[in-house]
């Protein structure tokens, strides 16, 4: 048997294979400017979201995004941090601090990995559309509350870890609104919604900081303080503090050894690695899903194709890699892939050159993202946290949706707001299941048969009765669709069951048949299994339901279903036992 080769650089053998050429260097060298233009400040506000300094986000991007182009199954994706992953971050770094974030991530990576390697890129299509909706919506809500207080200039004296409590404090904090700070995220969020319109051209992200930056540089001068990054970050060189992030290349450095919650090294252990354990799988999942959904869509613009698995492995990887240079958790961005379809990029070389521009932005220009204002970046957020809500899918599904699958993403919503995403998730996809096992037991069911069946089995004795099954035989419906054919009529001495259009059945299904099956022996009734496909017969006679004389027998169509039970019948009447293959 031949083993299947190792899903590694899919993408570019695919990029390979489409013709590579100088138009499309062009192409990937235009997209990869514009790409790296918007994922500047991008990487920097989401770093800071997830409570971790803002360099980080950076080095996300230079060690994740180029790893997982290089080892992808996507041609177009764009890999960096996301809002996506605020939710499940930023408990992580207060619990377990930016050493515990690190190593979650790597944990996450090797859960990506395996996760490729068992080839289970498919099974993630299986998540249903209103769970998907329900917890990004509910991401999109927590990411906006977190910026108010930014946006405000607000003070708060605790950072609470549930959504109620978050709100109860910012109400408290509302007195304490700074005009600067309010005036300058709302400039910015006025750019940024206008921009795209007026200035498609231009990065609107890009534009709206740096008008964002002018203006709290004015207030500063008319006595209106405004709060910058290189106020509330700053980094040691050389035993100096310098405000800001620093203008050097990561240096690699062992997850472990990083902060803890307590400001010391780590310590490794096996019940920090349970903690973590659970977080890292939600980062996996959420990774995986938002990775093969941002492949779709950029299949969808491209008229390409992904391969899954390779993507998930490529995911592992970057995921496993970027913590030892400080770089947070990473997948495939939607918006940047689009911007990067949208900017004319024909291979993953886009993607490997948008970092490149970060790389650039960090070694020339890391000096001016100190007068950055956290009211711009948290402008920059809500931005984000609006598109990800996707308000008007949410709008349309609830009004054309059934109500089963508006109940799945309103309890998604709420769940992922109050508590979080995993739990919405796991009752959502709980909710989902047992939606669809009522709506297939709904297809399953027993009836007399039709005019046309009465007429093939013609007039035949009260002791003869007839029965049609229609669908799946399951563990939702089995019990449903059998118990009919336990009332009848003490007369009847045969029953035959048309289980033509049954096209499969379980275990819990077989069982009840059994348990039917006795009954039937002891009040001396026979039974006839009338069009059986070969796969629901192959797992009756893998069950030990074999055929047998006067009791039970497998035919192929209603004719011989009917001679079969005449036979039977004067079998009967004249004391003999009818044969088993007759």
């Amino acid at each position: 048997m031949s083993s299947r080769p190792l899903p590694l650089f899919v993408a570019w053998r695919q990029a390979l294979r489409a013709g590579y050429s100088w138009k499309a260097l062009r192409g990937d060298l235009g997209a990869g400017l514009t790409v790296g233009i918007i994922a500047i400040p991008l990487a920097m506000a989401l770093a800071i979201a997830v409570g971790a300094a803002p360099q980080h986000g950076l080095y996300t991007v230079l060690i994740a995004a180029p790893l997982i182009a290089l080892c992808g199954g996507s041609r177009f994706n764009i890999s960096g941090p996301t809002a996506a992953f605020v939710v499940i971050l930023l408990p992580i770094t207060q619990q377990h601090g930016l050493g515990g974030l690190l190593l979650c991530t790597m944990m996450a990576g090797g859960i990506l990995i395996s996760l490729g390697l068992l080839r289970a890129g498919r099974l993630i299509e299986f998540v249903p559309y209103p769970v998907t909706l329900g917890f990004t919506a509910g991401i999109g809500i927590v990411i906006a509350t977190l910026q108010i207080k930014d946006l405000l200039g607000l003070e708060l004296s605790t950072t609470p870890e549930h959504f109620v409590d978050k709100l109860v404090l910012l109400s408290e904090a509302l007195p304490g609104v700074q005009a600067g700070d309010t005036m300058v995220g709302l400039c910015t969020l006025a750019i940024l919604l206008i921009a795209p319109r007026r200035l498609p051209r231009l990065p609107a992200p890009l534009l709206a900081l740096a008008i964002g930056a002018v203006l709290a540089l004015g207030l500063e001068n008319l006595g209106l303080p405004v709060a910058t990054l290189g106020e509330r970050f700053s980094y040691v060189l050389d035993g100096l503090k310098h405000p800001g992030i620093p203008p050097m290349l990561p240096t690699p450095a062992l997850p472990w050894t990083l902060p803890g919650p307590n400001g010391e090294p780590l310590r490794l252990s096996f019940e920090l690695f349970r903690q973590l354990l659970a977080p890292a799988f939600a980062i996996a999942m959420l990774g995986a899903i938002e990775s093969l959904l941002c492949a779709v869509v950029a299949d969808g613009m491209t008229g390409s194709k992904h391969d899954p698995n390779a993507e998930l492995v490529g995911q592992g990887i970057g995921n496993l890699v970027a913590p030892f240079f400080g770089g947070i958790t990473a997948t495939a961005a939607i918006a940047r892939t689009a911007a990067n379809v949208r900017a004319g990029a024909f291979s993953p070389l886009a993607a490997i050159i948008h970092s490149g521009v970060v790389l650039a932005a960090v070694l020339l220009l890391a000096p001016l993202f100190s007068y950055l204002p956290m009211a711009a970046l948290a402008a920059l957020l809500l931005m984000v946290a609006w598109n990800m809500s996707e308000a008007r899918h949410i709008v349309h599904t609830l009004r054309i949706a059934p109500r089963g699958d508006v109940l799945v993403l309103l309890t998604c919503l709420v769940l992922t707001v109050l508590f979080d995403m995993v739990l919405a998730v796991a009752v959502g996809l709980l909710l989902a299941a047992g939606l669809f096992i009522k709506r297939m037991s709904e297809l399953t069911d027993t009836a007399a048969p039709n005019r046309r069946q009465l007429e093939i089995l013609q007039d035949l004795p009260e002791q003869v009765m007839v029965y049609v099954i229609r669908g799946p035989l399951f563990f939702g419906a089995a019990e449903k669709a059998l118990s009919t054919l336990r009332r009848l009529n003490p007369e009847v001495r045969v029953m035959i069951v048309d289980i033509s259009a049954v096209p499969l059945l379980d275990m819990t299904a077989i069982a009840a048949l059994e348990s039917l099956l006795s009954e039937y022996r002891r009040q001396g009734v026979a039974l006839i299994l009338c069009g059986p496909s070969a796969q629901v017969r192959l797992k009756l006679r893998r069950a030990g339901i074999h055929r047998k004389a006067s009791q039970l027998a497998y035919v192929h169509d209603l004719p011989q279903a009917r001679e079969k039970a005449l036979r039977w019948l004067r079998a009967e009447e004249t004391g003999q036992t009818a044969p088993t293959s007759s």
